[in-house]
């Protein structure tokens, strides 16, 4: 009618307002000071709520996820995973086994049989310096980057990598019991890792989304113990090196310490390890542990939605 018999047009797709996903790796805190004044029933509390929070940012399904890294000296990493080329059995195998008696002609000596890889309860170290603080990804053709098996008496409930499978999510809260000595480092390499690397599955990122990756870093004590001291200068060091690239990484940071005896006093090692003063919580009880996990899961859910 106008005369016009071919009209060319131009179409183009951009990221939306509020179109940011996310992912949370909750490193929580389950040593045995963790059983007074009611800490573990309020985190356990707190954490679900969080949960709630996460759950209800998603507009669509692969819209948030969450790991859940439970940790104490160690980190467990379940015994389903005792094949998995990423363990190295040479530590744990010079401790765990028996002795025997052989004779040899007309002499006898004994040998050693490390024990059966079934019997291994699922714990793992701190890595070899200084794989401890990087999240590089474990390979069988560099040793250090291997994760060293350990028979913990107190190994924590297994961690959970990143799922939006919420249900299990809260089921695995459910699992957590308080045990053991602190090792924050652990906890915050593998939530870390746990977002970036592995060796836990993360689910691919599309392209056509921005990110926002994020830890919560809850403790209840300063540090008592790792692989190599009981000193806890030197425990802070090797976690200050984790702080320092977590946060190089661009992972959001936040840290939460309480202290209900009034003891411990404010944890230089975690307010510096937060992404901002506004991301260190310090707390004296264990109510305030719901109230602070609610103000972050806030300020999660802000961060999705204003990128």
């Amino acid at each position: 009618l106008l005369g016009i018999e071919d009209l060319t047009f131009s179409t183009s797709a951009t990221a939306t307002w509020g179109s940011t996903r996310l992912r949370v790796a909750l490193v929580l805190d389950n040593t045995g000071s963790m059983s007074k004044s009611g800490k573990m029933t309020a985190l356990k509390s707190a954490t679900k709520s969080l949960l709630t929070q996460l759950k209800a940012a998603a507009t669509n399904t692969e819209d948030v996820y969450v790991s859940i890294i439970p940790f104490a000296r160690d980190v467990n990493v379940g015994t389903g995973n005792v094949n998995a080329t990423w363990i190295r059995w040479t530590e744990w195998e010079s401790e765990n086994g028996t002795w025997s008696w052989v004779k040899s002609g007309w002499n006898w000596y004994q040998v050693w049989t490390p024990a059966n890889h079934n019997t291994w309860t699922g714990c793992v170290m701190d890595r070899d310096q200084d794989y401890d603080t990087t999240d590089t990804a474990p390979t069988t053709a560099t040793s250090g980057t291997l994760y060293p098996a350990d028979q913990y008496a107190d190994c924590p409930a297994a961690v959970m990598a990143l799922s939006n499978n919420w249900t299990s999510l809260n089921s695995k809260v459910d699992e957590m019991q308080p045990n053991g000595n602190t090792n924050q480092g652990i906890g915050l390499q593998w939530g870390f890792s746990s977002l970036t690397k592995g060796p836990l599955a993360i689910p691919s990122k599309d392209s056509k989304y921005k990110y926002t990756d994020a830890i919560v870093l809850f403790t209840d004590g300063l540090n008592t113990e790792n692989r190599w001291s009981s000193k806890q200068s030197s425990i802070d060091a090797r976690q200050k090196k984790t702080c320092t690239n977590v946060k190089a990484a661009g992972i959001v940071l936040y840290t939460v310490q309480v202290d209900t005896s009034g003891t411990d006093g404010v944890s230089t090692l975690l307010q510096d390890c937060a992404t901002d003063t506004s991301k260190y919580f310090m707390l004296t009880s264990a109510d305030q542990i719901i109230s602070t996990f609610q103000s972050i899961g806030t300020s999660l859910s802000q961060l999705r939605l204003s990128k």
